[in-house]
């Protein structure tokens, strides 16, 4: 067996406190590659290492590790589950092979549950399902995979059954081996023993294990047949179907346990190397010469010419800028020449590392399938690819939402003005999802991220990590502008001062397109009307325009720009008199055309107990919340909603006063809503 198929890329992901963080460090420790047990609680989580992370005990940077088990190595990442930090998980899932989605007992799927998943789909990551915390009160099992079924739309196929639930919980039933184990009681990390399948289990079990062994035969005829024919299907047949199936994302292998307690890690890291897949198992990575024209392909393996993905930048204080990269095929060694064949450029290897968390182990080599991080490159930025000099590829790249908050920030002295600009061009740097601008009237600096967890977060690392002081503004939402009409107008700009002039004359219709669409430039006219020279200029001039728009600044989207007319002067027309005339088109256009504001609607999941749901409820109402749904779950309701992102500011202080701190709630941008005339914020 090669070392690739001994290879695991794996992440954990999830909503927020299902519970990533834990299974990760009980991983490691089960592993050896920690001594001790971190605690999120205590602050000690190897993978949570940022000083924020410890304060408020959440993942907020994906962090990389390297593990081993039995003879298999497994690179791990651990990324956040709030919706704010979405970026990281996105990036992570780009390099990874497969997928651990870690559920909660009590509640099964959650709002970024469905995020995750849905991303992970985007990537078609195979995965399996870890239904953690079945300790706690409420724990329940069936319900819990009935949420993937149900919410989901997907195949879960439960491999274990728990013994027991709630304070009950003492260990599982392997259904695949049909072995039951269980865990000493107390509180320390031990290990797993093997006892016999409890009588009053027994039934429950051989039902539990024919619904598996009928649901992997569905995906694999040899299987169907010898099970539809009532033949013994032995283990390893089983497992190398169950597996092809977890490849093909027909299935996805349920496991379950409670990783605070230390319970059900060690089968979860068995099913690890069992069902999720080595480079090996996936199909060669796809990309285009450098123009873009040619398609290519790499096999994943080290024969291969070299490429590979910069999914991640970080500044470190000690080492410079550390660039996290997965290794798709070849080899590289420290002080290579490599080609960046994003920005066209050649550049060096400086030095190799292994990560370990926040911990680094330098090596010489690193090699296909391999995540490893590189000192010592300049021009550099996420999503890049690197790639041999001579046999040069370019992947394909990754997509990543737009802002929809934003804050007013300044340094309170001229001294910390210049270290304030190189803390924010190093965190946009790292963060795909933070942007900067100046604003033109005031000045200050406007930072624009996913939400207010998100701006807090970068504020307080440009205050702690930076030592910068800083005052920052109230959060304002980032609304959009389109239109309702279709309308058309002419543009003329038209310059003498002596000499050449400039000449440009454009007649521009714009219609209203599906949310969503973006922008999009056509021409009805041909090069005899006016040259196709000036195609390229009237399109800059339109999208350069729509940056913001006539009811009040705001970017434009879901616009169609259509070129109808226009004239030109052998002498004085120029690229720029046409960018200018196609710009004074659109705006005159717009106008006519019924424009308004849309503002971004956020999806709210709000857990409360029943005694509360009235107060709740109209809290919600003065929000200008639209439920869309109310499930009740003993002694909880769960309410679904849309609400405007305006009205959500400090909602979570409101909600825990209203509820004594037992309600809890998540959100996650939903769509773009015209926005009611009254009391806007522009």
């Amino acid at each position: 067996m090669s070392n690739q198929q001994k290879l695991r890329n794996i992440g954990f992901i999830a909503h927020i406190d299902a519970g990533k963080t834990t299974v990760t460090e009980r991983v490691l420790f089960f592993t050896g590659a920690t001594y001790k047990i971190g605690s999120i609680d205590d602050g000690t989580a190897v993978m949570d290492f940022m000083e924020l992370e410890k304060e408020r005990g959440i993942t907020i940077g994906s962090a990389a590790t390297n593990a081993s088990w039995k003879d298999y190595d497994v690179n791990i990442i651990d990324t956040p589950g709030h919706v704010d930090f979405t970026a990281e998980v996105e990036r992570s899932l780009r390099v990874l092979d497969g997928a651990v989605v870690v559920f909660e007992s009590v509640s099964g799927v959650q709002p970024q549950s469905e995020t995750v998943w849905r991303q992970a789909d985007k990537h078609k990551v195979p995965r399996m399902c870890f239904i953690n915390k079945m300790d706690r009160l409420g724990a329940d099992f069936d319900f819990a995979v009935g949420t993937i079924e149900d919410k989901l739309n997907a195949n879960p196929v439960p491999m274990q059954i728990p013994i027991g639930a709630e304070a009950e919980y003492r260990g599982l039933i392997d259904l695949v081996e049909m072995r039951a184990h269980v865990y000493d009681e107390g509180n320390n990390p031990t290990e797993p023993k093997e006892v016999e399948i409890p009588e009053e289990m027994l039934s429950k079990a051989k039902d539990a294990r024919s619904k598996m062994v009928e649901k992997i035969a569905e995906t694999d005829d040899e299987l169907m047949e010898k099970f539809l024919e009532d033949q013994e299907i032995n283990i390893d047949e089983l497992k190398a179907a169950a597996r092809r199936a977890t490849l093909e994302l027909k299935i996805f292998p349920v496991f379950c346990g409670s990783a605070l307690k230390h319970k059900g890690v060690h089968h979860l890291l068995d099913a690890i190397c069992d069902y999720l897949p080595s480079p090996d198992d996936l199909p060669a990575v796809k990309g285009t010469d450098v123009s873009g024209e040619e398609t290519l392909q790499r096999e994943l393996n080290d024969s291969e010419p070299f490429s590979g993905l910069v999914f991640k930048v970080v500044a470190d204080e000690h080492v410079g800028r550390l660039c996290y990269m997965r290794i798709y095929s070849g080899k590289v060694s420290a002080g290579d020449k490599v080609f960046n064949t994003t920005i066209n450029k050649q550049q060096r290897i400086g030095r190799l590392l292994k990560m370990h968390a926040e911990e680094r182990e330098e090596i010489e080599v690193a090699k296909a399938g391999d995540i490893v991080a590189v000192v010592g490159l300049k021009e550099i930025s996420t999503a890049h690819t690197l790639s041999d000099v001579s046999e040069r590829i370019l992947l394909e790249s990754m997509t990543f939402p737009d802002p929809v908050l934003s804050v007013a920030i300044e340094a309170k002295s001229k001294a910390d003005q210049d270290k304030m600009d190189i803390a924010v061009t190093k965190l946009v740097d790292e963060d795909p999802t933070l942007k900067f601008t100046t604003d033109q009237e005031s000045g200050q600096m406007v930072l624009a991220g996913m939400g207010e967890l998100h701006l807090d977060v970068i504020v307080e690392r440009i205050k702690r990590e930076f030592k910068v002081e800083a005052n920052v503004g109230a959060p304002k939402v980032a609304y959009r502008e389109t239109v309702r009409k279709t309308a058309a107008a002419q543009g003329k700009f038209i310059r003498q001062s002596g000499g050449r002039g400039q000449f440009g004359d454009v007649t521009l219709r714009i219609e209203p397109l599906e949310a969503g669409s973006g922008l999009v430039f056509e021409s009805e006219i041909t090069g005899a009307t006016l040259p196709t020279e000036y195609f390229k200029p009237v399109e800059q001039g339109f999208k350069e325009a729509a940056q913001s728009g006539v009811v009040a600044g705001h970017p434009v989207v879901d616009i169609k720009a259509v070129l109808i007319d226009g004239s030109h002067h052998e002498v004085d027309s120029s690229e720029v008199a046409f960018k200018i005339a196609a710009s004074m088109a659109f705006k005159d256009a717009c106008q006519k055309a019924s424009p308004f504001i849309l503002e971004p609607v956020m999806l709210m999941e709000v857990v409360t107990p029943e005694e509360f749901l009235g107060d709740v409820l109209g809290d919600l109402q003065s929000r200008r919340a639209q439920v869309q749904s109310m499930d009740a779950q003993t002694g909880l309701q769960i309410i679904k909603t849309f609400v405007p992102l305006a009205e959500t500011f400090q909602y979570a202080t409101i909600l825990r006063s209203n509820t004594t701190g037992r309600a809890s709630f998540s959100q996650e941008l939903d769509h773009y809503a015209p926005a009611p005339m009254i009391k806007r914020e522009v």
